[in-house]
């Protein structure tokens, strides 16, 4: 049995080294301050092993030896599932060369990466749809930026940066996590290269996200901040959508490090800006829009730790304004994340049973949604026999 003293020395340090108080942590695994600190102290035995994977996950810390002193368990070998089709993207991100053949012109470049992006959003197995076609799709735009020259090869550099984002999004939470900073770091490249502020903003936000999943949110409101200053809103349309969205990745990052004032100031100007665009717009592939900023309401609500209010605005959303199943599935686990932190484990497992008809894939691949079935897999009844069910759909064991 892991020493409770040792162990809790250790979750302090990597407390401290992740910048979170204990309220904070507390709140991000569904527990008190005091359970905190009484785990710090030495006080309470050490969790089980899925509470131990939630700290892990929430911490950053890739092996769960690290935290226990026991036995080596890389984290994501339980957090974490390996898409089928993994090996053939890792190779084609990997690939230094460019492949022969001819390329292909900006617009029908541009067309084949509409098609993708619509695959991601439409599919209830978006990882699948597009496995299948990122392969092949990265050939092409990495083709075609090389070798087209003029306005053709900075409109093929802006299409090259979409594939990445979403290469970068299917590399997501697989076992691949430096090929997912990789498809970040390639994309900011390419909309540098194309010297178009509007792809620029959008390479930040993919960016940003990598940043706050490493706790470098200070980089990542840095990157979002210097992105949105190179764009007009008042300019309307893209440049608003964008703009937008660069403050609500701002204010995501915010939350995540327990700054509520400045979290919300920078959520309403995206909901300012999302409102202007029309109550039913949507982005046609980055989403952006008022459904969405009400969706990351829940997530701002419950990276501060207040369930009330995190519960509150889960339970108005209006999930299905959300066009894409992918998206509604995220937003839902969300739900799921607030209502556990609420206690509210009937309604989290319901919403994670809803999340998985919205999308197989990407409940199956959130390190949340994951956890949180090992964990409720051992509660007794109703919730356990549920949470059961889902683990098998998904593929893990409890």
């Amino acid at each position: 049995m892991t020493d409770p003293t040792a162990f809790g020395a250790r979750l302090r340090a990597f407390r401290e080294r992740a910048g979170k108080t204990r309220p904070v942590l507390g709140g991000l695994v569904g527990r008190s301050a005091e359970w905190v600190k009484a785990l710090e102290n030495g006080r309470l035995l050490p969790p089980r092993l899925p509470m131990l994977l939630r700290l892990a996950e929430v911490l950053d810390i890739s092996d769960l030896a690290d935290l226990t002193g026991d036995q080596s368990l890389p984290v994501a070998s339980v957090t974490r599932a390996g898409h089928p089709g993994i090996e053939s993207v890792a190779s084609a991100m990997q690939r230094a060369a460019v492949s022969p053949g001819e390329p292909k012109q900006a617009d029908v470049l541009r067309g084949l990466v509409d098609q993708a992006w619509a695959l991601w959003h439409r599919s209830t197995v978006e990882r699948s749809a597009v496995a299948v076609v990122l392969p092949g799709l990265l050939a092409d735009a990495q083709r075609s930026a090389r070798r087209l020259e003029g306005r053709e090869r900075r409109q093929s550099l802006i299409e090259l940066a979409r594939v990445y984002h979403l290469a970068q999004l299917y590399l997501a939470h697989q076992p691949y996590p430096e090929l997912v900073w990789l498809a970040a770091d390639r994309a900011m490249r390419a909309a540098q290269d194309a010297d178009d502020p509007t792809a620029i903003a959008v390479a930040a936000w993919y960016y940003a996200h990598v940043y706050r999943g490493s706790n470098q949110a200070e980089a990542a409101e840095h990157l979002l901040a210097d992105a949105a200053a190179l764009l007009t809103p008042a300019k309307g349309g893209e440049q608003l959508a964008r703009w937008g969205q660069a403050q609500l990745g701002i204010a995501l990052g915010h939350s995540k490090a327990g700054r509520a004032g400045r979290a919300w100031r920078a959520w309403d100007a995206a909901a300012q800006a999302a409102s202007r665009l029309g109550s039913t717009y949507a982005h046609p592939w980055l989403m952006f829009g008022p459904a969405a900023c009400e969706a990351y309401a829940v997530t701002i609500e419950t990276d501060l730790c207040r369930p009330g209010e995190a519960v509150r605005r889960a339970d108005s959303a209006n999930y299905s304004a959300l066009p894409s199943h992918t998206r509604r599935a995220a937003a839902l686990i969300d739900a799921a994340r607030a209502h556990l932190l609420d206690r509210g484990e009937v309604a989290a497992i319901h919403l994670l049973g809803r999340a998985l008809r919205e999308s197989v894939d990407t409940v199956r691949h959130n390190p949340y949604a994951r956890s949180a079935t090992l964990e409720l897999s051992n509660r007794p009844g109703t919730v356990g026999e549920d949470a059961r069910e889902l683990a098998l759909a998904i593929g893990i064991q409890g």
